[in-house]
């Protein structure tokens, strides 16, 4: 492995959504970040099977944190060492945080049960009603609940305050719950922060120092990963890049630089701030 001066962690699933284009510039940026060396660590929420194909059409030969932080998968051979704690999961090797299926599935039906309040799990809906559900064809919608670790489900006409308080249930029995539009999934143990830890012991082996951890993501993805890194870049949309800098700013202070996904040649910005000495490959 190279020498490099940090290692990258992007939350890409606001960058490359799950049908359609990425952002701009963003397959360009991560060929130049090969090219100096510098590892690019994606984070989603996505399953590995349903971020699969992203991971293909864009080129990602690195690790990637999948299922909201429930584990971290390491292509085949990418380190000498391994860590103790591993399973094999397709293609990769991975280093899970989270309890595995059906464990959590197992506690969405029990804190339904205990709390009365009503939810379905994808993975009990049929073909069509998850195509229906999911806004998806139906092949891609059977790729999203085929999961590793986390149940993905909806609330069964739950009241804003049920909601609140089968979350608070679930929380303190210390799962994560995580909503994502009008779905949400459950995982028991996973964190996105003991995977950033436990990727970046390897990096350290690897290596033999300690690069620099640093986090990009927009708003909306950037609270939990920002929380694990040394440095942060926020990558705003004009739109609400007034109310995130403020949020962003108290949270993470000096640590955190921000950019706008409108100026063009924002990714070059940001390879310059990382790697300034890397030749830029679309000049």
């Amino acid at each position: 492995m190279r020498q490099t001066p940090c290692v990258l962690y992007i939350a890409v699933d606001g960058l490359i959504p799950p049908r359609g284009k990425g952002v701009a510039g963003l397959d360009e940026f991560t060929a130049a970040l090969d090219h100096a060396g510098i590892p690019a660590v994606w984070v989603t929420n996505r399953s590995r099977l349903e971020f699969d194909a992203a991971r293909r059409k864009h080129a990602h030969t690195h690790p990637f944190i999948a299922e909201g932080g429930s584990g971290v998968y390491l292509p085949e051979g990418y380190f000498h060492l391994r860590p103790e704690k591993t399973m094999r999961l397709g293609r990769f090797t991975c280093v899970p945080m989270a309890e595995t299926l059906p464990a959590a599935t197992n506690a969405l039906e029990a804190l339904s049960e205990e709390t009365d309040v009503p939810v379905v799990a994808l993975s009990s809906l049929s073909p069509r009603e998850l195509a229906q559900n999911t806004g998806l064809p139906q092949r891609e919608a059977e790729l999203v609940r085929q999961r590793d670790f986390d149940e993905l489900f909806f609330f069964a006409g739950a009241s804003e305050k049920d909601i609140q308080r089968f979350v608070q249930a679930g929380r303190e029995k210390k799962y994560e719950l995580r909503q994502h539009g009008v779905m949400w999934s459950l995982a028991i143990g996973a964190s996105l922060k003991r995977c950033i830890q436990s990727l970046s012991k390897l990096y350290d082996r690897a290596l033999r120092y300690h690069p620099a951890i640093v986090g990009i993501a927009k708003p909306e993805e950037s609270k939990e990963l920002f929380a694990a890194c040394d440095r942060s870049i926020l990558l705003t949309d004009g739109k609400d890049e007034e109310r995130s800098d403020g949020s962003s700013q108290a949270a993470h202070g000096a640590r955190t630089k921000r950019y706008s996904l409108n100026d063009p040649e924002v990714w070059e910005l940001i390879l310059e701030q990382i790697a300034p000495e890397v030749s830029k490959p679309w000049k």
